[in-house]
């Protein structure tokens, strides 16, 4: 036996630059639109197990390689947005999908140094169990914060179909991350020391998840509401063709006339592809006269000027009982804004329509409609946990208003509605999320799809939702859950590495 597992990690030792590659690329499996979730344990074990026997130098080399193949097929629509709607060419377009994918592959070969460098060669089994999980979940702490944040294919999220889900409400998507990686760590501690009864330890942390699933944390608030997503499916490039703005208008206008039964209508992101002051007399206007008569609540995508004229903002304004605004607070680079302007003259992508906004503030008042107070998010902002955060408890009902036409036929739409799915989870709170061209949806507090779209093509989406008050654990303290486990679990793997070291 132990012949037949020496040659193994030979076998594995020799392959070990190949099986980092391949078990980055098999990671967005564990994601939508495949939810193959337990790929992701097994993914971070082969990782872990490439480290090992190795020195800094050639772990982190295998940290730059599986971050490579986890993100040249996990964001592969990146390249969809540059060549197909930027217009780029298929050299440049190629380039940048390159940079992005080594700069966020470039995180793991210094996560990979940092770890090495502190073990040295041999990694124990504390090592693979305590502080491989929470040197992961500083990574992907670092990725969504750093340099405005990219927190996309964060592996807690690809667990909502799973048991380890249970925990989501009490530790957020970031603890569920931890807790796959620490699955992955004892599955290959087992593996390597044949000692099963880890498995018992797997499959208590699972069951417990599953437990947990069961359990309500938040409670029903008054009545439930009927509500409308309108979903046009607009070609990316006629939305700003000025020539196709009555179509535009008139599509989304009749859309919601054929709904005025529903207490909430909601139009997708900048769905008004003029500014307010240039469509308020003729369109806006009589919209809110006849949205008012009807007793009917819009919710659209619009952008706003500033009054000098010199910014605008990327927005939502509620139509209807009153009129107000969300403005975006969390812009995306070289979408919603060009943060190297000079680019702009040297690839036709960084000169988009309508990519010079500025953020909003961030203690901005919650819109209301539907005699409720809603949680807005536009676009990628709801992937941004703790952003979202900042809405409840107040808000009993959470929004997405979001541009997917941008990907094209790609994993992009499906990743975000699962991102979307999380935040409703961590919340307690339903997510009605319109999108341009899909995937639109109706998310109940448990993160469930109760009712979704077809991708490209018009359709409108009605049902019924219930609002929701008071807070799960996770709304209550936050991210502070996880990083007290994370000091404590960090702690332990201290005290025995230092007194093992010392002796």
């Amino acid at each position: 036996m132990k012949e037949t597992e020496t040659t193994l990690q030979v076998w594995l030792g020799q392959k070990g630059d190949a099986i980092a590659l391949i078990s980055g690329l098999l990671l967005p499996l564990s994601f939508s639109p495949f939810h193959l979730y337990p790929i992701a344990i097994i993914s971070l074990s082969l990782l872990f197990n490439g480290w090992q026997g190795i020195n800094a130098k050639q772990a982190s080399w295998r940290g730059f390689l599986f971050g490579g193949g986890m993100f040249s097929f996990g964001v592969s629509w990146i390249y969809i947005a540059i060549h197909d709607f930027g217009h780029a060419n298929i050299i440049s377009a190629i380039l940048l999908a390159i940079i992005l994918i080594s700069f966020l592959s470039l995180y793991l070969f210094i996560l990979a140094w940092i770890i090495k460098s502190i073990t040295g060669p041999v990694l124990t089994h504390l090592d693979i169990v305590l502080l491989l999980p929470i040197a992961w979940l500083g990574f992907e702490w670092f990725k969504s914060s750093f340099l405005t944040g990219f927190p996309w294919l964060e592996l807690g999220i690809g667990q909502i179909d799973g048991p380890l889900a249970g925990y989501t409400p009490i530790i957020g998507v970031l603890g569920v991350s931890w807790l796959v990686t620490l699955t992955g760590g004892l599955l290959l501690v087992a593996v390597k020391s044949q000692q099963w009864w880890i498995i018992l330890l797997i499959v208590v942390i699972w069951a417990g998840g599953n437990t947990l699933k069961l359990h309500t944390w938040t409670k029903n608030k008054g009545q439930t509401i009927t509500v409308s997503l309108i979903q046009g499916n607009l070609p990316q490039e006629i939305r700003w063709n000025p020539n196709r703005l009555f179509e535009t208008l008139n599509l989304y206008k009749s859309g919601t006339e054929l709904n005025w039964n529903s207490d909430l209508i909601i139009w997708p992101e900048n769905a008004v592809p003029i500014f307010y002051h240039q469509a308020k007399d003729n369109f806006l206007d009589p919209l809110f006269d006849q949205a008012h008569n009807k007793e009917t609540d819009i919710l659209l995508g619009i952008p706003v000027v500033q009054q000098n004229n010199s910014h605008y903002f990327n927005s939502i304004m509620t139509l209807g009982t009153k009129e107000s605004f969300y403005h975006k607070r969390h812009l995306v680079p070289f979408g919603d804004y060009m943060p190297l302007k000079w680019l702009r003259h040297l690839i036709k992508f960084f000169n988009l329509p309508m990519s010079n906004f500025i953020p909003g503030n961030n203690d901005q008042t919650l819109l209301q409609a539907a005699d409720l107070d809603i949680g807005i998010s536009i676009c990628y902002e709801d992937a941004f946990s703790t952003e979202v955060l900042m809405t409840v408890p107040q808000a009993s009902l959470l929004v997405n208003a979001s541009n997917n036409s941008w990907y094209g036929n790609s994993l992009a739409p499906h990743q975000h509605l699962q991102i979307s799915q999380n935040r409703a989870l961590e919340t307690g709170r339903p997510i009605l999320r319109a999108t341009t061209n899909g995937i639109s949806a109706l998310i109940n507090s448990h993160g469930q799809l109760i009712g979704k779209t077809p991708q490209f093509k018009q359709a409108i989406l009605a049902g019924v939702i219930q609002p929701r008050q008071n807070a799960t654990t996770y709304v209550r303290y936050g991210q502070t859950t996880i990083f007290i486990i994370a000091l404590f679990v960090l702690s332990i793997w201290a005290y025995y590495h230092f007194t093992s070291y010392f002796k």
